[in-house]
């Protein structure tokens, strides 16, 4: 017990939780969730390849339970869970989530539209043709191995393929303290921009725009970046891209029609997305969308039905792509590990440039490794030369001598593998024709090395050879392959449109009605006041407002309180029956105390006035309210009460106030401040009562009223100077004739 609490060190709690959680965030760094930059691999994607190399799982032979390749992995290279590790796996052979898939996949490897794999005891697996390409030349030197977690075996610290895996297949992961998120791309356009940097090392990081057109997303869709900022993200590691669906419209009969989305953007689930727009509809949130169906087989088809066949296809997609997935943004950040292991956020020429340099001291290590086993096999070919010629003295001495090793060695100056290698010669190679062979060999081996020798010491050739190399790639994954064709279109568009409400309803004719107990709905169709359904009320219930609008229409009903509430249109209930309160859609208190209400389209200012003669002017749109509580419009005194809410028809010059003094003033509407809220100016003086009625008026056109009975007559006054007066004044009594309830024509 003694010795373990020798071993105890006494150290500052927060400096050993500090340079533990160091040595945790550095690996997690380096060992578990940003790729290297060489081969664009995670530990745990390497390991599942190497495993599946060292078990012979090639494109062209069988495949083998998921479940024996996982327990590989985690048994000898990477012990971590093995759920974890499946799942890796799983996602290496998803065509929809790798531009280019590294492991080919035979079962359930999940779909689409968000389903998990079926459990790895059911699945089988091999390499494919891009995994083969990312690994080759793994035996030949190319780069270090270093021992498993348990010194058992051994693995590449990095795959020395050609195939530009980070690029074409990106990656995306969370450390600590950093992240990394690289969108897939097209092999072809990777390798044409990499051709052009061996060209030119010092070209500009714009000059990679000219083969890189952008993420190609294994689901397609359609990027809709301008060049400048799909640029800008380049150049400096670190952006976003706007991706959509793609989508055509396909007609039907008696001009109706419906959208079809055919690919959707990367790692949308189709089913979350078809759930969103399904939402929508349920909602009433789009309501120019009638319906949405899945008809989706091995391709996408998602059809949308609209409303109407008069709703504008692009208005519909515009409000999809602003309230669904349907637009997404896929971030870029070129977070890597360089060749030191070091993270880096680089830009796309710097991330190409350090892999060309990787590749080409691969080509390098691979031609040294090449002349080591050209030299190796040269001196075996001497050795066996030396022996044809001297063949009968080298019979002798293996048949006389009891060691003929030291005496071949010391009589024909030979090395000791070279005497090795002629003491296990079989019998059948001392024909003739042999020694002719292993000259011809010799010599073009000899030819082989000072080739690769010259490539070894000339960078030029080493730059002309990788170009070869990376030609006789792109023929595998060329636009004009199955595989390598581009997925994504680039087509420019701005930002999705923000859709007015009333641009998403249907504009139909309704009539308005609502009881001066606070009862209000609408009926189909502009319907006169003699209609009996117009008429129909509770009990003891009378119509307060009657008036034709649109389903379009946004409504303002102001209270007596000064305050502003806006009711859709297309949300009244329907005209059978009483209607609904109006209370159940706005929060207005009290009963009875409903002033106005009309169309906020009906005029596009308000003239507004109080109980105690003040008032002011101010915008239609101003007086919208967003939520059920309404917007204070009107600022009230103690005992005061919103009385005038008049619209103020395009003309009016001047303003008409009367009070229940039965005194008028007419004076310009000029004199009257526009406000967005208050309790505004004085526009009568009164010396005992408050102000009756307001409104405005076209001066030259005179001051008219109704006469009342069932006449419907009007009268007019057109001389109105006798009343013309300053804001404020008191004013002297109406014309003749004026109705005796002080109130001005509507």
């Amino acid at each position: 017990m003694s010795d373990e609490f020798d071993q105890i060190v006494e150290a500052p709690f927060d400096d050993a939780l500090s340079q533990r959680y160091l040595v945790y965030a550095l690996s997690t760094i380096t060992a578990r969730s940003l790729p290297d930059l060489r081969d664009g691999l995670k530990p745990v994607h390497r390991r599942l390849l190497w495993a599946m190399r060292l078990l012979r799982l090639d494109p062209a032979t069988g495949y083998k339970k998921c479940a024996r390749v996982v327990g590989d992995v985690i048994g000898k290279y990477h012990p971590h869970g093995d759920q974890s590790v499946y799942d890796a796996m799983v996602r290496l052979a998803q065509t929809f989530s790798l531009r280019y898939p590294l492991v080919d996949g035979q079962g359930n490897f999940g779909n689409v539209d968000g389903d998990n794999a079926a459990a790895m005891r059911y699945t089988e697996a091999r390499l494919t043709l891009a995994a083969n390409d990312l690994m080759a030349g793994l035996d030949e030197g190319t780069v270090e191995f270093r021992p498993t977690y348990n010194g058992e075996e051994e693995e590449p610290e990095v795959f020395p393929g050609l195939f530009p895996n980070l690029l074409a297949n990106g990656a995306s992961g969370i450390a600590v303290g950093m992240a990394t998120s690289i969108p897939p791309h097209n092999v072809a356009e990777v390798i044409d921009a990499a051709v052009h940097l061996i060209d030119n090392p010092k070209a500009e990081a714009s000059a990679m725009m000219d083969f890189i057109a952008g993420p190609d997303f294994p689901t397609g869709g359609v990027l809709v970046d301008s060049g400048e900022s799909i640029a800008l993200a380049y150049a400096t590691g670190r952006g976003a891209f706007r991706v959509r669906a793609k989508w055509e419209i396909e007609k039907a009969g008696q001009g109706m029609w419906t959208a079809v989305i055919t690919e959707v953007p990367y790692q949308v689930p189709k089913a979350k997305l078809i759930e969103q727009i399904a939402t929508l509809i349920t909602d009433k949130k789009l309501p120019i969308l009638a319906d949405v169906l899945d008809e989706s087989a091995e391709e996408i088809r998602i059809v949308l039905e609209p409303r109407s066949r008069t709703v504008d296809p692009q208005l519909l997609m515009d409000s999809l792509f602003r309230l669904t997935d349907l637009e997404v943004r896929i971030p870029l950040n070129l977070n890597v590990l360089d060749a030191s292991r070091t993270p880096r956020v680089m830009g796309l020429k710097d991330v190409l440039g350090e892999w060309v340099t990787f590749q080409l001291e691969v080509l390098v290590r691979r031609a040294e490794h090449r002349v080591a086993k050209i030299d190796d096999r040269l001196e075996l070919l001497e050795g066996y030369i030396v022996a044809f010629l001297n063949l009968d003295r080298v019979i002798q001495i293996i048949r006389t001598e009891d060691e003929p090793k030291p005496v071949l060695i010391a009589e024909f100056a030979l090395t000791d593998r070279q005497a090795e290698a002629i003491l296990n010669m079989r019998l059948r190679s001392l024909r003739k024709l042999e020694e002719m062979e292993l000259r011809r060999e010799r010599d073009a081996l000899i030819a082989e090395r000072e080739e690769l020798r010259k490539l070894i010491e000339s960078p030029a050739r080493q730059r002309t050879r990788l170009k070869k190399d990376l030609a006789a790639l792109r023929d595998r994954y060329g636009p004009d392959t199955e595989l390598g064709r581009r997925r994504t279109l680039i087509e420019e568009a701005g930002p999705a449109r923000e859709i007015p409400l009333e641009a998403m309803i249907e504009r139909e004719p309704i009539t308005v009605i609502m009881s001066k107990r606070g009862w209000i709905r609408a009926m189909k169709g502009h319907v006169e006041l003699s209609n009996p359904e117009a008429l129909k009320f509770k009990e003891g219930d009378a119509s307060q407002f009657f008036f034709h609008a649109y389903t379009t229409d946004k409504l303002l009903l102001a209270s007596t309180a000064g305050r502003f509430y806006t009711l859709g249109a297309d949300k009244l209930p329907g005209g059978r029956g009483f209607g609904e309160p109006v209370k159940l859609m706005v929060d207005i208190e009290g009963e009875g105390n409903v002033l106005a209400l009309f169309p906020a389209g009906q005029a596009e200012k308000l003239l507004l006035a109080s109980s105690d003669g003040r008032g002011f002017v101010t915008a239609a749109a101003a007086a919208v309210a967003e939520t059920r509580k309404g917007k204070q419009v009107v600022n009230l005194r103690t005992d005061a009460r919103l009385k005038v809410v008049h619209p103020i028809a395009p003309g009016d010059d001047f303003v008409a106030v009367i009070g229940e003094n039965r005194k008028m003033v007419v004076y310009p509407l000029s004199e009257l401040p526009e406000m967005g809220r208050g309790q505004g100016v004085q526009l009568q003086r009164f010396r005992d009562g408050g102000l009756s009625d307001a409104t405005t008026f076209v001066f030259a056109q005179g001051l008219s009223w109704s006469m009342g009975g069932d006449s419907g007559r009007t009268r007019t006054e057109t001389d109105l100077n006798a009343w013309r007066t300053a804001r404020g004044a008191a004013g002297r009594m109406p014309p003749v004739g004026f109705p005796r309830d002080n109130r001005f024509a509507d």
